[in-house]
């Protein structure tokens, strides 16, 4: 038996309030330097974050990335390294996932779309991480280093092809090509309204779902698994 174990309620309840408690007292001291007052600045953004349907909405849309940024740095953490470039994963995996949208999307349905740009999400950003993995495997390379330089690299590569490969002919803007129909996810608003529940549009969809599947097999995978 490990002596040496924290009690379970430590690392589910105790540590996750005391990091949110230092984070807002750092918080705290930020807007008491620039002379706003930390309760007003508190509330403000409780109410713009949850306060309303459409602010929910946003939260958890953007919350969505995290989650699933977050679990690739708890895999790497839990065996020993510090992955700090899931932000060019999440760049690389998104590009993955947008090349099959903008290829197959305008002729494939989306139960053939939908796995497929998932399958290429996750081997893009395997593809990604796998360079400076092996660095840090033969070479020797300091794999905090190496990740954090390949979140920049990914960012310059993205800019690249968004201005000269993906932008369509006589656009101005950075964007690609909009995605056909049956490569867009359900919306929230949409899933919500099948069982009758009304809820005002924003751009949360299925991912968020994904994102939470996601969490239960990444448990599973470090906790219950050899």
């Amino acid at each position: 038996m490990n002596n040496n174990k924290l009690p379970a309620w430590i690392n589910v309840l105790l540590l996750p309030l005391l990091n949110l408690a230092l984070a807002l007292a750092v918080s705290a001291l930020v807007f008491i330097a620039v002379d706003v007052n930390p309760l007003d600045a508190a509330q403000l953004m409780i109410e713009g974050a949850l306060g309303y349907q459409e602010g929910v909405g946003y939260t958890l849309y953007y919350a969505t990335n995290f989650i699933f940024t977050g679990l690739a740095v708890a895999i790497a953490f839990s065996a020993g390294l510090f992955n700090i470039g899931g932000e060019g994963q999440a760049y690389i995996g998104g590009l993955g996932t947008g090349l099959v949208c903008l290829l197959l999307g305008p002729s494939m349905p989306f139960w053939i779309v939908f796995p497929v740009a998932l399958l290429a999400g996750m081997a893009f950003g395997a593809l990604w991480a796998l360079i400076p993995a092996y660095l840090q495997a033969y070479r020797g390379s300091h794999v905090v280093i190496t990740t954090i330089m390949f979140n920049f690299i990914a960012a310059s590569l993205m800019v690249y092809l968004m201005v000269n490969v993906l932008k369509p002919e006589g656009e101005m803007s950075a964007v690609s090509a909009v995605f056909e129909s049956n490569a867009h996810l359900p919306m929230m608003h949409d899933i919500l309204g099948w069982f009758g529940i009304d809820f005002v549009r924003s751009p949360l969809n299925l991912s968020f779902f994904l994102a939470l599947a996601a969490l239960v097999l990444v448990w599973l995978l470090l906790w219950h698994t050899r």
